[in-house]
């Protein structure tokens, strides 16, 4: 287990939202916004999108990886100003899953396939990369700082945990997205998390409501939050 000693005066890193999206429901903290949405992915996707009352034409074109990923970041960052509260440059992200872009590779090489009707398609294409999530979240919200998309078999607590605070402990981010995203054909679960410095936190947060970033309050999180309180990535 990776446990970095705490420092005197050092920098203590909050969970100042968190939100998850599953076939079941959506949340925010502990608030239900949408019980049992759609068990079909591409309706609940849909469905999410309009109860957002969002205006983004792009959204469409996106593969259902990134359109979980942009939708989880609304509901995170709705209202909690990161733009104006943090330099561009300074907001960061890490983001995991488990299949990376596959279910956009198998389509594109299903096109590829067929030599009588090649027709590989560069909407499709661009989208056989998974960190192209963080770059449609990125361009959404103006977001400039380091970000890195990692793949690992299931929600990885300690590599969460290990990555933001090198990024805080190096004063290479103020605030940073991070969490699970995962989608692969029927399979979609996601949960993000919004974590700033104790000292910003202070000005809007109460007390009671505060949440330590460490690997304990990160595990609870996705047991709460991932379908059936499941760790292993899949939904």
């Amino acid at each position: 287990m990776y446990i970095r000693p705490v420092i005197h005066g050092e920098t203590i890193m909050i969970i100042t939202r968190y939100c998850s999206i599953n076939p079941e429901q959506v949340s925010v903290n502990k608030t239900i916004l949408l019980k049992n949405p759609d068990s079909d992915k591409k309706n609940l996707l849909k469905t999410l999108y309009r109860h957002l009352y969002i205006q983004y034409p792009k959204f469409f074109k996106m593969d259902p990886l990134s359109k979980l990923a942009f939708l989880s970041a609304e509901i995170l960052l709705r209202d909690m100003n990161v733009t104006t509260r943090y330099p561009s440059e300074e907001i960061g992200m890490i983001l995991l899953n488990s299949t990376s872009s596959l279910e956009t590779d198998e389509k594109h090489q299903e096109s590829i396939n067929d030599r009588g009707n090649y027709f590989p398609s560069p909407s499709v294409f661009v989208y056989t990369l998974p960190n192209i999530m963080a770059g449609e979240i990125a361009i959404r919200h103006k977001i400039k700082g380091e970000n890195a998309v990692i793949i690992r078999e299931k929600p990885d607590v300690q590599t969460i945990f290990q990555l933001v605070d090198e990024l805080f402990s190096r004063k290479r981010v103020s605030c940073c997205i991070a969490g699970w995203v995962e989608s692969y054909h029927d399979r979609l679960s996601s949960c993000l998390m919004l974590i700033e410095n104790e000292e910003m936190a202070k000005t809007y947060i109460e007390p009671e409501e505060i949440i330590i970033f460490d690997p304990s309050n990160i595990e609870r999180i996705f047991k709460e939050v991932l379908l059936d309180g499941r760790t292993d990535g899949k939904a």
